[in-house]
């Protein structure tokens, strides 16, 4: 028992809400990008120890892990603190964002630069709690300058999306062109 108090004493320290969910989360982690050094990396039967390829991202990743172990036998011999899983949520709540970034990402080589932009501006705007007519309207001319701004006036080539190519040639062609 003294053995545990002992432990306990050398990696007492503050915990915050969620700690030993972090701590679980970066060594799992950890050991899965250690455990993948051999496939990523190159060994060359030449050469100092040091110049190898695998060298320094293996000793990083091992540090990391062994860090990362450290972390949670500190959180596991911590006392409990109340609120993990909304600290958690509220890490869930920020990952949202990301993924509506992605589906932004995925949507424009089908429906175009142009209607995506505005129709995730509107979308985000509703989403962020705007719901008067002024603000979703401010949220769509906003992307619509923008889209017009980053293709007519800096050339910076975007996608079309495959919706274009149902449009009449004219009108096509101005779409592809400026918007």
């Amino acid at each position: 028992m003294s053995r545990v108090k002992t432990l306990q004493s050398l990696f007492k320290r503050y915990r915050r809400p969620g700690d030993i969910v972090f701590a679980w989360v970066f060594l799992i982690g950890a050991v899965f990008l250690l455990s993948e050094i051999f496939d990523q990396t190159a060994y060359k039967s030449r050469g100092k120890l040091a110049a190898q390829p695998r060298f320094w991202p293996a000793v990083s990743l091992g540090a990391m892990t062994l860090f990362a172990a450290f972390h949670l036998l500190g959180s596991a011999l911590s006392e409990r603190i109340d609120g993990r899983w909304r600290e958690v949520l509220h890490w869930v709540k920020s990952i949202e964002y990301a993924g509506w970034f992605i589906v932004y990402a995925a949507v424009v080589p089908y429906a175009g630069y142009l209607p995506t932009t505005i129709i995730f501006a509107v979308l985000l705007a509703l989403r962020s709690g705007y719901r008067s007519a002024k603000m979703l309207g401010a949220a769509a001319v906003s992307s619509f300058v923008v889209v017009v701004l980053f293709k007519t006036l800096l050339k910076v080539n975007l996608p079309a999306g495959r919706i274009y190519e149902v449009l009449p040639d004219g009108v096509r062609q101005i779409m592809l062109t400026y918007f």
